[in-house]
């Protein structure tokens, strides 16, 4: 193996290295926030359309009962994680507590 060779294949490994790194600290975390905002967005909406599911009369669930079709899955996995939840004010306490 000559000395460039040599060089080369630690030159990869620094590079793996750092991009492992930055993900880490970086990239990773920020992902996780981004997720969790979406997911709390797509919570809101599904609520505001789908109100009646937990018992609140919601005159916009005659009109959005057309969507179901469409969201029928993400509907099953939205009511379950709601009623897991322990609270929303828990759940955005999350978010500044880590």
């Amino acid at each position: 193996m000559t000395l460039a060779d040599r060089i080369e294949v630690y030159r990869e490994r620094i590079e793996e290295w750092l991009h492992g790194l930055y993900h880490g600290m970086i990239e990773h975390p920020a992902f996780e926030l981004i997720e969790k905002e979406a997911e709390d967005t797509e919570d809101t909406f599904m609520f505001a359309c789908f109100a009646d599911a937990f018992g609140i009369p919601s005159p916009v669930s005659y009109y959005t009962a057309e969507l179901l079709p469409y969201l029928g899955e993400e509907f099953q996995q939205w009511e379950r994680r709601m009623w897991d939840r322990e609270s929303l004010i828990e759940r955005k306490g999350q978010q500044y507590h880590f």
